[in-house]
């Protein structure tokens, strides 16, 4: 890893850090997000993964639009640190921890 790419993952993980602390406070069933990304292909390779109890709990949050919510979140703190995603509704995903 390229030292402006591990400067990139530690203001990633931060961001993502905040948007989890507020998530477990704010959002019924979350539990936990993470990310994978290739450096070579940044920002679009950026695929983060928001954690959540069941399927149902995840059709939930769909139904009352909190995913809608929640990506606004994820968007907000990666803008505060400089990461801008190129399109929300393919690189963030609802998974069944």
């Amino acid at each position: 890893m390229r030292k402006t790419d591990k400067k990139i993952d530690n203001n990633l993980r931060a961001a993502l850090t905040e948007v989890c602390e507020i998530a477990l406070d704010t959002v019924l069933d979350y539990q936990w997000i993470t990310h994978s990304v290739k450096y070579d292909a940044f920002p679009a390779s950026l695929q983060i993964s928001c954690g959540f109890s069941s399927i149902q709990a995840i059709e939930q949050l769909q139904r009352d639009q909190q995913d809608v919510v929640l990506k606004k979140l994820i968007v907000k703190h990666l803008m505060a640190v400089g990461i801008n995603l190129k399109d929300v509704n393919k690189q963030v995903k609802f998974v069944v921890a």
